[in-house]
């Protein structure tokens, strides 16, 4: 995957959101104890932490996380590096995720091949860190759309790319959309147990056991 597929994502969001009002986002995501407004910004603060992780160089970096400053605003709340005024509303917000994304895909087209960034669920490279980002996108999108009163159903190939590059132990389906919230624990699957656990495997398909 590429930056061209996390500045699609990021559009399609943007898009989806723009008319949500400013006061529309104190409510708790779907089923989650972040409020929308929170996960959409812990959906920017991924973006730029995935491209913090692509953007120096892996034998400088150890086994963690570049050390940008975490924390959070209130008890429960998500540990993030970026926040975003509230004053700046919904526009403010969506500039902030595009900007984010920004960050990330220009890092990702910008990577060598071999350049290598750490994450929990494996060190990976550039596609790997395209497709994260992508995720990140799609299933927060989703865990906000209910709530805020919009439909959110990401394009099929868009989905199935991401499936491919980090979940290649899911069951084939026709609908990669399905499978991608199942794989990630937001919804069942048909014949399969719901997971209740769940990682992506994050690291390079040539360096995969």
């Amino acid at each position: 995957m590429t930056g061209a597929d996390v500045l699609r994502s990021v559009s399609l969001a943007r898009a989806a959101f723009a008319g949500v009002p400013d006061d529309g986002w104190a409510r708790p995501a779907g089923t989650l104890s972040w409020t929308c407004w929170e996960t959409m910004e812990h959906m920017a603060d991924d973006l730029f932490a995935y491209a913090g992780q692509l953007a120096t160089e892996f034998a400088a970096r150890g086994d963690t996380y570049v050390p940008f400053v975490w924390r959070a605003l209130r008890d429960g709340g998500p540990q993030n590096t970026i926040f975003v005024e509230e004053a700046a509303g919904t526009a403010g917000l969506l500039r902030a995720l595009e900007a984010c994304g920004g960050m990330l895909a220009t890092v990702v087209d910008a990577a060598g091949a071999e350049r290598r960034g750490w994450h929990p669920y494996g060190v990976s490279d550039a596609d790997g860190f395209a497709a994260m980002g992508v995720v990140e996108v799609l299933v927060h999108a989703w865990d906000v759309a209910d709530t805020v009163g919009v439909v959110w159903t990401p394009p099929a190939e868009l989905c199935q790319a991401v499936l491919d590059r980090l979940f290649v132990d899911v069951p084939a389906h026709d609908d990669p959309w399905k499978v991608l919230l199942w794989a990630t624990g937001r919804a069942d699957l048909p014949g399969f147990p719901v997971r209740d656990n769940w990682t992506w495997d994050g690291r390079p398909h040539s360096e995969r056991g």
